[in-house]
């Protein structure tokens, strides 16, 4: 799934092997190749099957990785007649990239190993609006928490010397938008204008002494999605204290030239309608929000789902994905809901089949979890948006 992931950069693991440095593209097929086949690991004769690469290219590479530790013997194939052969399997433990989701009232950190398995979690109170320094002081104290909770310390430098640098590839941070991913960059977050033209990303790499991927809320819970196999193009609105989208396009997350996409919250569809905090009127967050507060769940579904009836009829996505705190509170009324009103759409265009709607899967850590995806993606060769 090339393209689907983003990341700059990375902390030293042991033996002072800077993984993604490291990594050339038939390594990272290699990797990735291991780590989808798991504990049961892979032959090298597999391998070249697999890649294409000869068995020579194999041997040569796989014993770099070994040397590195990325990856490990794992016991014998039995003998189909010839010499039995050996089996790699990746090593998860030999890296870790945490994923941070800064929301406007809660900081979720996760510490998750080369697999993409959750082995470190952590949730605090944050107040988006309490001004930078509080907000970094915040998620320091987190990360330096999730951290510690395998023994590892912070890092010391931006380089990655010492302490987390050890075996900590990055942080990925994903918050609302809108921001500009390829810069690290706010702009006028909705509801949050002070933090316009922060450049995050950097400041939390000084704090951190370790790279640091930023991106939106949404955009990490949909390469998230991606990762786990979620195909096609695809669509996840993310209604929580703010309603965003992630989108996957071609098996890419689409992001946009200025790296504004999925501003889906904003998209007016009542003129005249309740002001919305970024200074229009009538916007599916404003009207979503507003029927959540006065305990209109129906409502809310049915503006959702208009909001993703004129998402779908302008990208021609297979599949709408559900997610935020919100929907999860009240689930199957959000899938009904927006469900029912793409159904009657189809049925009025006539297109027949209506596309579907789903939770997505990943729950309340699905948008921390795609964040550390941010820093893992590029290691397995799925390219950098």
């Amino acid at each position: 799934m090339a393209g689907i992931g983003a990341g700059s950069g990375a902390a030293r693991v042991g033996g002072g092997v800077n993984l993604l440095a490291l990594r050339s593209h038939n390594a990272a097929l290699l990797l990735d190749l291991l780590r989808r086949a798991g504990r049961t690991g892979m032959s090298r004769l597999e391998l070249a099957e697999r890649t294409g690469l000869t068995p020579q290219a194999v041997s040569k590479i796989t014993a770099r990785l070994r040397e590195d530790g990325l990856v490990t013997e794992a016991g014998r194939q039995a003998s189909t007649g010839g010499k039995p052969r050996t089996v790699l399997r990746l090593v998860p433990e030999a890296g870790h990239a945490v994923g941070m989701h800064l929301d406007r009232d809660e900081l979720r950190v996760v510490l998750v190993d080369l697999t993409g398995a959750v082995v470190g979690e952590r949730c605090a109170p944050l107040d988006l609006g309490a001004g930078a320094d509080a907000v970094l002081d915040v998620v320091v104290a987190e990360f330096g928490e999730v951290v510690a909770g395998l023994g590892l310390g912070l890092g010391t430098s931006a380089e990655g010397q010492g302490g987390a640098g050890a075996t900590v590839l990055g942080v990925g941070v994903a918050m609302p938008g809108p921001l500009d991913h390829t810069h690290g960059v706010l702009h006028r977050v909705t509801g949050f204008p002070e933090w316009d033209g922060f450049p995050l990303r950097d400041a939390l790499a000084r704090r951190l002494g370790a790279p640091v991927v930023l991106d939106k809320d949404t955009n990490a819970a949909a390469l998230g999605l991606a990762v786990e196999g979620e195909a096609g193009a695809f669509a996840y609105l993310h209604l929580g204290t703010g309603l965003g989208a992630g989108l996957v396009l071609g098996g890419a997350v689409h992001r946009g030239s200025r790296t504004g996409a999925g501003e889906f919250g904003h998209q007016v569809i009542q003129l005249d309608g309740p002001p919305c905090s970024c200074g229009n009127r009538g916007c599916v967050e404003a009207l979503c929000l507003a029927a959540v507060a006065r305990g209109d769940v129906d409502e809310a579904a049915r503006v959702l789902g208009e909001g993703a009836a004129n998402l779908v009829g302008l990208l021609d996505i297979d599949v709408v994905l559900l997610g935020g705190r919100t929907v999860a509170a009240e689930s199957a009324r959000f899938v009904r809901g927006v469900g029912t009103v793409l159904d009657a759409r189809a049925r009025r265009e006539g297109v027949g089949v209506s596309v579907p709607v789903r939770v997505a899967s990943g729950g309340g850590r699905g948008v921390a979890e795609g964040a550390a995806q941010l820093l893992l993606v590029p290691l397995f060769g799925r390219g950098e948006g």
